[in-house]
C-alpha cells in the first residue's frame, strides 16, 4: 500500500485523507473474513447440536442466520469510504453529534464481549491440545499465562494501528481457512450426515430451537455492524458501492467454513462423548473425539483465531474511545487503556467470577441492542440517497458545535426515538434458557422472537417520526430525500447552526 507495515498508524477518527485512502474491497474482506474465521464461530456452530437438533436442521439454522445477518450488514461498510470516518462517528448524521455516544458505547460493550470470548474459547483450545499433545497441565496457571499472551499480542497489533493488523489477517483469512479444511479430512470417517439430534421436526420444541440457533447464527455478522467502518474508512469514495457492500457480504458467507466445521464435529462429539454435549462443552468434547495428529492444528487454529478476532475488536474499541475523548487521548493511548481493562475483564471472569456464560448472554443481549442501532444507519443511508457532509460529523470530536448534524443541541431525536423504544421491546422478547428470559421472552412459546421484533419496530418508528418530524433539507444532497419519505420532507427548510 505504499506504507511501512510496522509504522504506528496516526489517524484516529479525523476524516482520513482522499490521498490516504489507498484500501480496496479486499482488504476489506480480509480483514472482515479475518476476524470470524476463528474458533469463537466453529463455537457458535455446535450450538444446534447442543440445542438438540439435527445434522440437517442445523445446516438450514444457520444458512438462514448467516445469509439474513450478512444482508444486514454488508451496507454498514458504506459509511467508512463515504464519510472517512468510522460507523459510530458516521451515525452522528442520524442520531446527532452527541447522539452518536450510542454507537461508541454499543461498540465498546461489543468488542469487549467478544474480545473475551474469543480469548477464552481460544486459550481454552490452545491449551487442551497441548495436554494432549505433548502433556502440558492444565491448571489455572498455564490458562493465565495463554489468556495473557492473547491479550498482549492483540494488544500489540492494535497499537501499531490499520496496516499491521491487514497483514496480521492476510495469513489468518488463508491459514485459518486451510486449517479448518484440513479438519475434513480428520473427521470424515466418524461423521454421519444422517445425525437426528433429539428433536424432530414434529416435536415439542423444535421450532424454538431452530430460531434460537437461527439467531445465534445471524448475531455473528450483526456484530460486525459497528466495525465496519474502522476498516472501509481507508477505501476511496469512489469506489463502487456494490463491491464493497459485495465483500461485506462474501466475508459473512465465508464464515460457513468455521460454522459448519463447528456443526460436523458436534454431531460426532454428541456421537462419541456425549457428556461433553450435557456439559455444554463443545471444546473439550472435540479434543476427546480428535485424531491426535490434529491436536498441532487445533492449537494453530486456536492462536490464528485469536489474533485475528481479538485484534478487529479491540482496534475499533481503542478508535471509538479517542473519539470519546478527544483531547485527552489520542487512538494508540486508548487503545492501551481499553485493551489493559479487557484483559482485566478477562482474567477477572474467567477466574474470580466463572462468567464465560454470563458474557455469551451479554453478547446476545448487546447484538440486540445494535441491530435497531444498523437499521436505522441502513434506512437513514437509504433516504438520504447516500449524501453527507463528512466535515459536519467531526463538530463534536473537534469540540465545536453547530453543522448540519447539529439538530437539538447536538441530539437528533428522531433516530434517538426509534433506537430507544425498539431495543428496549427487544430485550423483553429475549428467551435464552437458563440464562435470561425477558418478561415478554414466552409470549411466542418459548420461541426467541427479539431480533425480528426490534429490527421491524426501528423500521416501522424511524420511517414514522421521518415523515412525520421532517429532518432540515440541508441534511438531503441536490436530489432531495427518498420518496420513501414523501413530500413532508420538504417542508422542512431550517438552516444549519453555523459551526464554531
Amino acid at each position: 500500500m505504499g506504507h511501512p507495515t510496522t509504522t504506528i498508524e496516526t489517524f484516529g477518527v479525523e476524516q482520513i485523507p482522499d490521498h490516504q485512502r489507498d484500501a480496496a474491497p479486499l482488504d476489506l474482506f480480509r480483514l472482515t473474513f479475518g476476524g470470524a474465521n476463528t474458533f469463537a464461530t466453529a463455537v457458535l456452530g455446535s450450538f444446534p447440536v447442543l440445542f438438540g437438533l439435527s445434522f440437517q436442521a442445523g445446516v438450514w439454522a444457520i444458512l438462514l442466520g448467516v445469509v439474513l445477518g450478512s444482508i444486514i450488514l454488508a451496507p454498514m461498510g458504506l459509511f467508512g469510504a463515504l464519510n472517512g470516518t468510522n460507523n459510530a462517528v458516521s451515525s452522528g448524521a442520524h442520531f446527532g453529534v452527541h447522539g452518536r455516544i450510542v454507537g461508541s458505547f454499543l461498540s465498546l460493550l461489543t468488542a469487549v464481549a467478544f474480545f473475551s470470548l474469543s480469548v477464552w474459547s481460544s486459550g481454552d483450545a490452545l491449551i487442551g491440545g497441548a495436554k494432549r499433545m505433548v502433556g502440558l497441565p492444565e491448571n489455572d496457571f498455564t490458562l493465565a499465562l495463554a489468556y495473557g499472551v492473547f491479550a498482549v499480542l492483540v494488544l500489540v497489533v492494535c497499537i501499531y494501528g490499520f496496516r499491521f493488523m491487514l497483514w496480521v489477517n492476510k495469513i489468518a483469512v488463508f491459514a485459518s481457512s486451510l486449517l479448518f479444511l484440513l479438519g475434513i479430512l480428520a473427521f470424515s470417517g466418524s461423521f454421519d450426515a444422517g445425525f437426528a439430534g433429539t428433536l424432530n421436526r414434529g416435536s415439542e420444541g423444535f421450532w424454538a430451537a431452530f430460531i434460537g440457533a437461527a439467531l445465534l447464527a445471524m448475531s455473528n455478522p450483526v456484530s460486525f455492524g459497528a466495525f465496519l467502518g474502522d476498516w472501509s474508512r481507508y477505501i476511496p469514495r469512489q469506489t463502487s458501492k456494490k463491491r464493497i457492500m459485495a465483500s461485506v457480504f462474501l466475508a459473512q458467507i465465508c464464515t460457513l467454513i468455521p460454522f459448519l466445521f463447528g456443526l460436523c464435529t458436534a454431531t460426532i462429539v454428541a456421537t462419541q462423548a456425549p457428556q461433553y454435549i450435557e456439559d455444554n462443552n463443545y471444546v473439550g468434547g472435540l479434543l476427546a473425539v480428535s485424531p491426535s495428529w490434529f491436536f498441532l492444528p487445533v492449537c494453530l487454529i486456536a492462536i490464528i483465531g485469536g489474533m485475528s478476532t481479538g485484534t478487529t475488536s479491540l482496534y475499533g474499541t481503542g478508535l471509538d474511545m479517542s473519539s470519546m475523548f478527544p483531547r485527552l487521548l489520542n487512538r494508540a493511548q486508548a487503545t492501551i487503556l481499553i485493551g489493559i481493562a479487557a484483559i482485566a475483564f478477562i482474567f477477572i471472569g474467567r477466574f474470580a467470577f466463572n462468567l464465560v456464560q454470563s458474557v455469551s448472554t451479554f453478547a446476545v443481549l448487546i447484538v440486540t441492542c445494535t441491530s435497531p442501532w444498523i437499521v436505522i444507519m441502513v434506512l437513514g443511508l437509504i433516504v438520504r440517497r447516500g449524501f453527507y457532509h463528512p466535515a459536519d460529523l467531526q463538530v463534536f470530536t473537534r469540540g465545536q458545535s453547530g453543522g448540519h448534524y447539529w439538530f437539538e443541541h447536538g441530539w437528533n431525536w428522531r433516530g434517538l426515538g426509534a433506537w430507544l423504544p425498539s431495543a428496549a421491546v427487544g430485550l423483553c422478547f429475549v428467551n435464552l434458557p437458563g440464562q435470561f428470559i425477558g418478561p415478554l421472552g414466552n409470549l411466542a412459546g418459548g420461541i426467541d422472537i427479539s431480533l425480528p421484533i426490534t429490527l421491524g419496530l426501528a423500521a416501522l418508528l424511524y420511517i414514522t417520526l421521518l415523515r412525520t418530524f421532517p429532518e432540515p433539507v440541508g441534511v438531503y444532497g441536490a436530489m432531495g430525500p427518498h420518496p420513501l419519505l414523501g413530500n413532508n420532507a420538504h417542508r422542512n427548510v431550517k438552516k444549519p447552526m453555523a459551526i464554531g
